[in-house]
């Protein structure tokens, strides 16, 4: 299928690792320009060795947990080089563990990075897709934001506020060709979710093993999902082809979320 992508400008975040390597990669293979967002600048150049040579892409080091500095370095950047007609927001989630448990700074720094990040991007990236008549801004988010998960009381509560954000920008935009949508990985295999089955192991005191069997058995497709999966959800939400899917959460679970 073409996604009648190519040579379009993407802007990925969090794209050394997992979720948001994957999906730099999808979207390479589609012909589209990436540029990475991430702090280890290392990692970044691994990355970018990887990706199809017969693309223009690029990286920024950033920190999200300075926002600051990131919409200094996207503005920046941007003014030298390009716009972006697709941004794929997506951050590590905040420690797990319940509710109660949480400090008011962890709070504050998930609401930092996951929000007020993603907000500056969009205002950042915007103008652009505005005046091309075609943009894509897809949050990689959580099962959560339909039904929260035990033990990531931080996590449920700002995944939820980016949801939202998301929805309000999706109604602003839509007339302009750009829409906004959510892509909710459900357990995929990455660091993230080897940290979740570590803490879930001490908590209820057993093997790293068995819990995460425990785990795979929540999901009707009874196993863990793998970055790429996801990935394509997201390529496909960047697609030409998707047009008018806008302002929606698009679960790639494995069929565990039980809401509709």
């Amino acid at each position: 299928m073409d996604l009648k992508i190519n040579n379009k400008n993407a802007l990925v975040c969090g794209s050394t690792q997992g979720i948001g390597k994957a999906t730099a990669i999808a979207l390479a293979n589609e012909g589209v320009n990436i540029t990475l967002v991430a702090r280890n600048r290392e990692k970044l150049k691994e990355v970018i060795s990887e990706l199809p040579e017969n693309g223009n892409h690029s990286y920024i080091v950033a920190d999200f947990a300075n926002p600051r500095d990131l919409q200094e370095q996207v503005i920046k950047f941007i003014e030298k080089n390009h716009g972006f007609h697709i941004v794929v927001n997506n951050t590590g989630g905040p420690r797990g563990g319940e509710i109660l448990t949480a400090s008011l700074d962890e709070f504050d720094n998930a609401f930092i990075m996951h929000v007020k990040c993603n907000h500056i991007l969009a205002q950042a990236t915007v103008p652009f897709m505005k005046k091309e008549g075609y943009g894509r801004i897809i949050n990689i988010i959580s099962t959560s934001v339909k039904e929260p998960i035990p033990g990531l009381g931080v996590s449920n509560t700002i995944r939820g506020a980016v949801g939202n954000w998301s929805k309000t920008l999706s109604i602003e935009l839509a007339a302009f060709g750009i829409t906004v949508n959510n892509v909710l990985p459900g357990f995929t295999e990455t660091e993230r979710l080897n940290e979740i089955i570590k803490i879930k192991a001490a908590n209820e005191d057993t093997s790293f093993e068995k819990m995460t069997e425990i785990m795979q058995n929540y999901a009707p497709a009874k196993r863990f999902a793998q970055p790429e999966e996801t990935a394509n959800a997201v390529a496909f939400l960047a697609s030409g082809g998707a047009g008018y899917i806008n302002g929606i959460n698009i679960p790639v679970d494995g069929g565990r979320t039980k809401s509709l």
